[in-house]
């Protein structure tokens, strides 16, 4: 089936500004026309897209996949083995896989994610990127970006060979969960980083001070007698990068921004001229600390949950483009390790599946945003941080589209998710919008049946 006509929407493209409705064609994996009334030709399918909208395929820029890549061993060619062959005392399968990954992606209305390289082992060599190239393809679902390590093994002492992660099909590089504390190795990244035409992708967290906390510092931590990781270990470290930024040239984008303190860094050294991008994650848009009072792991996070002042100030960033993307930071769990103590339980949250309604209902149902600018964040925004010809509906481009419903009313259930994890902290939402079909590279890799 090689022509696919998407009649009767709204076709929203903040790259070119189009929003209109019109009739969009796809012929051979690309945008062959758009046009209304209807492009001429005979289409080998056509999806009633009348109430819909008709998008560039939504792009995350931070998903945890967890498929280790490759075993630890010194030859890094030795591609991990299935589970079922694993010796005896293996460690357990993976919360997520590259293929439930790609799934639960598409079903999120994403063709395209972003595969973080804090795995285990780490996404710091050439096989590794290689592998997760190589296994996105045969996962047939949406795209697979891998972002490579910044440091070798994610130690943080000496840079990983970046031109090798690059030439593999790194798309930015990374030591996400970590920051690089060690100064001379940061701005050495930077620099070589700087030079391949990629961006760093910064976890801004200064590891002494956030040492041993485990939710945010407040009365909160108090009250339940946990350490707490205070904000100013994100905005010294947001400083940090944005200094380096400014000295460098590098791209620096920071990852899932969550305090006040940290969008204010931000805002001005976007003033400054500095190459500095942002995101913001679907709970640091709508969750509080206090949904913790409870203990319940689902919401341990990290960044950590903040104050109501915190997600003011984010969603003000968002409003007012200091924050230019929208990332998941999908990250997750089994429901085994989430049930650990609140110390002890891993941060993390899984996004793909909710983070649309979430977005509609956080910034669109509440004016923030226009549909125009929800969707830019999701598409031509973080292409432009990636350096790529993406997240665009024209004549020409690769036929990644997403189709949204945006009226259709459900109520969140993780139970139904592609996904293998089930910690998201959205269940039993009532939201409205979802991805009613997802295309890529002209073939429909999601369309849901209701």
């Amino acid at each position: 089936m090689n022509r696919i006509l998407l009649a009767g929407g709204r076709i929203i493209d903040p790259a070119s500004g189009r929003d209109e409705f019109a009739d969009l064609l796809i012929a051979d994996g690309r945008v062959a026309a758009i046009g209304s009334p209807g492009p001429a030709g005979p289409a080998d399918r056509a999806l009633d897209c009348r109430g819909r909208l008709i998008v560039p395929g939504l792009i995350d820029l931070h998903v945890h996949l967890r498929e280790p890549p490759i075993y630890a061993a010194p030859d890094a060619r030795r591609v991990r083995r299935p589970a079922a062959q694993e010796p005896a005392g293996a460690a357990p399968a993976p919360a997520e896989t590259i293929a439930s990954g790609a799934a639960a992606a598409a079903a999120g209305g994403f063709t395209a994610v972003c595969a973080m390289p804090n795995t285990q082992p780490p996404v710091d060599s050439a096989a590794a990127v290689a592998y997760y190239v190589e296994q996105g393809r045969k996962a047939g679902r949406a795209r697979i970006l891998p972002v490579g390590c910044q440091t070798a093994g994610r130690a943080g002492r000496m840079p990983a060979d970046l031109a090798a992660l690059r030439a593999a099909g790194a798309v930015a590089f990374s030591d996400d969960g970590a920051d690089v504390a060690d100064p001379a190795v940061f701005e050495s990244v930077l620099r070589l980083a700087a030079r391949l035409g990629a961006p760093a992708f910064c976890h801004c967290e200064d590891a002494a001070l956030a040492d041993g906390g485990v939710i945010n510092d407040g009365p909160l931590a108090t009250a339940l007698g946990l350490p707490g990781i205070a904000p100013e270990a994100e905005e010294v470290a947001v400083q940090r990068a944005c200094d380096a930024a400014a000295r460098t040239g590098c791209r620096v984008h920071i990852c899932h921004v969550s305090t006040a303190g940290a969008v204010a860094v931000i805002r001005r050294a976007k003033a400054a001229g500095v190459p500095v991008t942002a995101e913001a994650a679907p709970h640091h848009l709508t969750l509080t600390e206090h949904s913790l009072a409870g203990r319940d792991t689902v919401f341990k996070v990290s960044p950590p949950l903040r104050n109501g002042h915190d997600v003011d100030a984010v969603l003000e960033g968002v409003r007012d483009g200091a924050i230019d993307c929208l990332a998941t930071d999908h990250a997750p769990h089994s429901a085994e390790s989430k049930r650990r103590p609140l110390a002890e339980a891993p941060a993390g949250m899984i996004g793909l599946e909710s983070a649309l309604p979430v977005y509609i209902k956080a910034l669109v149902e509440p004016g923030l945003l226009t549909w125009p600018a929800l969707v830019a964040k999701l598409t031509a925004n973080p292409a432009r941080v990636l350096g790529m010809d993406t997240g665009r509906l024209a004549v020409g481009a690769a036929a990644d589209v997403t189709v949204i419903d945006p009226e259709v009313r459900w109520r969140i259930d993780p139970q139904a998710f592609a996904s293998r994890a089930r910690n998201c902290p959205f269940a039993g939402w009532e939201v409205r919008g979802r991805a009613a079909a997802t295309i890529v590279g002209g073939r429909v890799v999601f369309e849901r049946e209701d």
